[in-house]
């Protein structure tokens, strides 16, 4: 026998320890590949979106191949843990250090090169499927099956280097242990972890401030708690796992009538014995699953801003001209036209936009800025021509309501402090008195003002008395706007004139205009686009957490089956092994996943204060989802695990 085939069949009987490491590392591949595969898709790249698609591909590829490099790290430092007694007995017949290098190496090099050919595999055999779920997410009539060979030599490109640079390094993770060590390692106990008081009161402090403060976020604060409120959850979990545990389990074992009843002893012992152990595990895969959740329930509850988009956008057709434009009777003909060509019934109402220089404040000594300014009778005929009625009450005298220009800023600006502003030159002034309940002119068509953390809006609703106070002089853009029964129905009108739906005011053009269908089809594309990649790479996430797990169970499966097979002989039966072993491995499945259920309610409610709408059912639904996977996994395991600690005893 060649010592390429002692490698090789070395990996052949350890199979069932190596299975979850090639099973994923072979998942990784197919998804990296099918990403690659659609990315060079020709059909993409004759749609509308395919910049944004190709930028959330590329990303997806990026946080594969990253994730895919320190799951393979760790699952390869995991099996070296668990094979160091067999290594030991290598070294004590006269393997070399270097020969043991060689030996690790090839067997890394056989395992990779086995992924790469299954993933590629399974991704060529499920490659129509994802091509036609693909295409049905982000909106694509029709996407042929087409294989490029540039997917296939990126797939194997990357992992090959992966896999290579890996293998070179798993030396390194070895060690310099003595023979005695080795050996060793396969009997020991895991030392009891040590006690701190400060350090499991931090974990608590940390954990239950990070839940406070993303309980009571507002809009305006979320985006500014969300670093120091993650950071202080990811602290605040690895603290609890590793020393607030520890003391758990003592209160566990200081109540006698809980701790010396039936097996709980041993169960309890065992946790105290390797909580060291399985801190770290336990804190890797809550944080992994953590993320998972998150990334997919966003991207689901996302798609419900379709509704918002529709409140968004009353006119199909919006066009504003500005000063001087000398396209403006041009345009509106060939918007008339195209209209007409599709045999669309429309109506059109025209007003004009004064733009007005103010001051903040009512000293009139604030930030000087230009703020484009409608009458209220003017609010309400483009209200009424989308068939709303409409819900603010009439304005008089100087009072004047913000005009909002997108339905996902109102949160922002319910928080927003409401201010005065005077004309300079004229004793006339204004008040803030609220928001427009509807959006009488969309964002893109005017001056954008506000800011990112206080709210966007686009202008000011006044009275109609006021309005005729203003100067004969001042500065007038007329916007018109379209309006049909279904927006839907606009998709493509005036491409010639907008790119991707929209040409915006603050663009070097003497217009501005939107094009309601083709702005939602683009974004319920871009949206598709996001969850689809979501889903792939929090499945990928979700496997390898389901991985880590698997590896520490296998690690101590040896000395388990030890254990169990000595507790047989005197005298314990095994429908209490069984019970042990349930609740042992029921614990490493249901901790970490309950854990990150936690971690997520709270984020989901965090971000509900910045959405305009409720996401509280995709929330729950991807939870549940989640943890129904998690239950099958976990009386999978079991089984095996059972079957292997049972052929110990009989």
């Amino acid at each position: 026998m060649t010592f390429r085939q002692f490698a090789f069949n070395h990996v052949l009987r350890n199979k069932r320890t190596y299975a979850a490491y090639y099973l994923s590392s072979s998942f990784s591949v197919m998804i990296f590949f099918l990403c690659a595969l659609f990315l060079f898709h020709p059909g993409i790249q004759e749609n509308m979106i395919y910049d944004q698609a190709v930028e959330a591909l590329q990303v997806a590829e990026g946080t594969v191949y990253f994730f895919s490099f320190f799951f393979v790290i760790y699952s390869v430092g995991s099996f070296l843990q668990s094979r160091k007694r067999e290594l030991g007995i290598l070294r004590l017949h006269g393997m070399t250090r270097k020969q043991l290098n060689r030996m690790l190496f090839m067997e890394n090099m056989a395992i990779g090169g086995a992924s790469m050919v299954t993933g590629l595999i399974a991704g060529l055999v499920t490659a129509k499927l994802f091509l036609m779920a693909g295409a049905n997410m982000l909106g694509i009539d029709h996407l042929k099956f087409h294989i490029s060979w540039l997917a296939v030599l990126l797939t194997l490109g990357a992992f090959a280097v992966l896999f290579l640079l890996i293998s070179i390094c798993t030396s390194g993770l070895i060690g310099n242990n003595r023979l005695i060590e080795l050996f060793q390692s396969g009997q020991r106990s895991a030392e009891p972890p040590r006690k701190s008081l400060a350090l499991s009161s931090l974990a608590i402090g940390l954990l239950l401030l990070s839940y406070y403060l993303a309980a009571t976020s507002t809009a305006l604060t979320v985006v500014i708690r969300m670093v120091p409120v993650t950071l202080m959850t990811v602290m605040g979990t690895y603290l609890l796992y590793t020393y607030f545990s520890v003391y758990f389990v003592e209160a566990v074992r200081k109540r006698r009538k809980l701790f010396w009843r039936r097996t709980n002893i041993v169960t309890v012992s065992a946790l105290a014995h390797r909580m060291k152990k399985n801190a770290s595990m336990l804190f890797l895969v809550t944080i992994i699953s953590t993320v998972t959740f998150c990334a997919i329930g966003v991207f689901a509850s996302i798609h419900r801003l379709s509704h918002e988009f529709r409140q968004d956008y009353l006119a199909a057709v919006g066009y504003v001209s500005k000063v001087n434009n000398p396209t403006e009777r041009a345009h509106l003909q060939e918007i008339t036209r195209e209209l007409t060509a599709r045999g669309l019934t429309y109506e059109v109402i025209s007003l004009p936009i004064k733009i007005v220089d103010v001051l903040e404040g009512s000293s009139g000594k604030g930030k000087l800025q230009r703020i484009p300014l409608i009458a209220f009778s003017d609010y309400e005929r483009l209200i009424a021509a989308a068939g709303i009625p409409v819900e603010d009450e009439p304005l008089a005298g100087r009072n004047a309501l913000i005009m909002l220009g997108s339905q996902r800023e109102r949160p922002l600006l319910k928080e927003r402090q409401l201010v005065s502003y005077t004309i300079p030159g004229t004793d006339l002034n204004l008040v803030e008195t609220g928001i427009t309940s509807h959006i009488p002119i969309p964002e893109y068509l005017t001056l954008e003002l506000g800011g990112r953390m206080e709210g966007k809006f686009s202008g000011l609703v006044v009275s109609d008395e006021w309005m005729r106070q203003l100067p004969a002089v001042t500065e007038e853009d007329w916007y018109f706007g379209f309006y049909l029964d279904a927006l839907e129905e606009s998709e493509g009108i005036g491409s010639a004139l907008t790119q991707n739906g929209k040409v915006i005011y603050e663009a070097n053009e003497p217009y501005a205009m939107t094009v309601s269908g083709t702005l939602f089809a683009v974004q319920t594309s871009i949206y598709s686009t996001m969850l689809f990649i979501a889903l792939l790479v929090g499945t990928v996430f979700f496997i390898a957490a389901g991985s880590f797990l698997y590896f520490r169970l296998y690690a101590d499966l040896e000395y388990d089956r030890r254990q169990y097979a000595t507790m047989s002989k005197i005298g314990v039966t095994w429908k209490e092994i069984n019970t042990m072993v349930t609740r042992q491995i029921g614990l490493l499945f249901f901790v970490p996943i309950g854990m990150a259920m936690i971690h997520s309610l709270f984020a989901f409610i965090a971000l509900q204060s910045y959405f305009n709408f409720s996401i509280a059912v995709e929330a729950g639904f991807i939870l549940v989802s989640f943890f129904i996977v998690q239950v099958i996994y976990f009386y999978f395991i079991r089984r095996r695990y059972l079957r292997n600690v049972r052929k110990a005893i009989l």
